[in-house]
């Protein structure tokens, strides 16, 4: 194999070779385009594109085709951190209603060009466009208890048998918070989730007593915004008892059962337990009265959030071919968004979800959410104290959600020790003597590549910086860009707070 081309040879080429393609007949294209293609080793298409006259940058894209800006990801990074980190698929179906409600309660304020852009963006280009940020952001089984007759009295049901129930049946289930030791006594997560819907409530427990799951079933049923019609648990003795089921009985309320050791019968409380408290909590150990309270607080919180601003999936059909199980979902919808499409709920009902909905402010929740978690970490007092936010507290923490993820995971429940920053350099800065007129250049033409700036600094300083220099120069105009594109997304109050873009990386040029 011969010696490769040189970029600059091949760009001659392209530019002698186009000229002649451009003026010859069809007839006579196809022999240029094949000699082309084996001097250059280019893909056909690539070449027909090149030598149609379609400009080529750096790294072999065209000019001109990038459709999401860096103002738009850093949107779409403050929308994300505001939805509690979710997936692509799930993100994409909340933008809509996040971007109104922040819009409305004065948190984002997005030009219609970046609006327009992120109530268009599919869950594929989300994920693609938030790797930088997920990257940065860093069981025993209990004795049976229970009578032969007693468990054989109660109907079993299992997960195929649900079919498309309404509005009212709910699984639940019970989560240990013992951080892997069971020995002793420590908190309980009482969890229901409703199959329909998704709607899902927790209650904090001091122990594992059958009386408490009566009083938490009680405190569920009355604020539920649909009735209690269905019960269904799996065989722990607190479950199967007779005080659960005479108030079961007496409350009109049917009460199954899942199979013994058969998860899966039990999959949408299941998947709560791991995206909701898991998520919430963490694994620690929490025991007491006083961690009880502020888990029962958090709980109060988390509740308004999960339900009206966490859209999650729900399986529409299963198929299996073989050895291969083929799973069809619907469009994720938050619990609140199905409740306002069931037929089966009333229109007054309908209206108070919205009436509650119209206030909620989901910074507000995710800000007291954070509060909590980080009091239930600490086991202190901060739990006590006054829970209101000023606005000026509020902005702080809006202006967080943008960098957030820089700094790991940020639910207190789960987070590490971190490493303190690094804020020494090894080296002396290169471009520390020409920092103020690059920055000067950049205010003048924002369209200036790196790449132009760079060769001008050579033109105009001989011998001083060489070639391998120009990556550190790119990644300091990348991030010149990045604090413009914040401008344009903060709301007023952040702009009169935020450094300007030259005071911020007048030192790093």
């Amino acid at each position: 194999m011969g010696r490769q081309l040189s970029r600059m040879t091949k760009r001659e080429l392209t530019a002698a070779v186009g000229k002649r393609y451009r003026s010859a007949v069809p007839a006579d294209k196809k022999p240029i385009l094949d000699e082309f293609v084996n001097v250059t080793g280019y893909h056909r298409k690539h070449a027909i594109r090149i030598l149609r006259g379609a400009e080529i940058n750096e790294v072999g894209e065209r000019i001109g085709r990038r459709i999401y800006s860096e103002a738009v990801r850093e949107a779409l990074v403050v929308l994300w951190e505001a939805a509690d980190r979710i997936c692509g698929k799930r993100l994409r179906a909340l933008i809509p209603v996040l971007v109104e409600s922040m819009e409305k309660h004065g948190h984002l304020q997005l030009e219609q060009e970046i609006r327009d852009r992120l109530l268009t963006i599919s869950a594929a280009t989300i994920d693609r466009l938030l790797i930088r940020a997920r990257k940065g952001a860093d069981g025993s089984h209990r004795t049976r208890g229970i009578a032969t007759a007693l468990r054989r009295s109660i109907p079993v049901r299992t997960f195929a048998d649900w079919k498309d129930p309404s509005p009212g049946y709910m699984e639940a289930d019970l989560v240990a918070h013992c951080g892997g030791v069971m020995a002793g006594s420590f908190v309980h997560s009482f969890v229901l989730t409703d199959v329909a819907t998704g709607w899902t409530e927790c209650v904090a427990l001091i122990a594992r007593d059958q009386h408490l799951i009566v009083e938490g079933i009680r405190r569920t049923r009355a604020r539920l915004p649909f009735p209690l019609l269905g019960f269904d648990t799996d065989n722990d003795s607190v479950f199967i008892n007779e005080t659960v089921m005479a108030f079961c009985r007496e409350a009109g309320i049917e009460f199954t059962r899942s199979r013994a050791y058969r998860k899966n019968d039990q999959a949408w409380v299941e998947q709560k337990n791991g995206a909701v408290v898991r998520k919430l909590i963490g694994y620690g150990r929490f025991t007491g009265a006083a961690a009880t309270r502020l888990l029962s607080s958090l709980y109060e919180a988390s509740r308004c959030y999960v339900n009206f601003f966490q859209p999650s999936f729900k399986l529409k059909s299963k198929t299996r071919t073989g050895a291969k199980v083929s799973k069809v979902y619907h469009p994720p919808v938050t619990p609140y968004g199905r409740l306002l499409a069931s037929a089966e709920i009333p229109e007054s009902v309908k209206e108070q979800l919205r009436l509650q909905f119209a206030e909620l402010d989901p910074i507000q929740l995710l800000r007291e959410i954070r509060r909590l978690q980080a009091a239930l970490v600490a086991k202190g007092q901060a739990g006590e104290s006054d829970p209101s936010h000023s606005a000026e507290e509020t902005a702080m923490f809006v202006r967080s959600l943008r960098t957030a993820w820089q700094s790991g995971e940020v639910r207190p429940t789960h987070r590490k020790t971190p490493r303190p920053p690094r804020t020494w350099r090894t080296r002396r800065d290169p471009f520390e003597l020409v920092s103020s007129t690059v920055l000067q250049r950049l205010e003048e033409s924002p369209d200036l590549v790196a790449k132009e700036l760079f060769q001008q600094l050579q033109v105009e300083n001989p011998g001083v910086f060489p070639d391998c220099q120009l990556r550190t120069l790119q990644r300091r105009v990348k991030e010149w860009r990045s604090k413009m594109a914040r401008r344009l997304i903060m709301s007023v109050e952040e702009l009169v707070s935020e450094p300007s873009p030259q005071k911020s990386v007048e030192p790093n040029l």
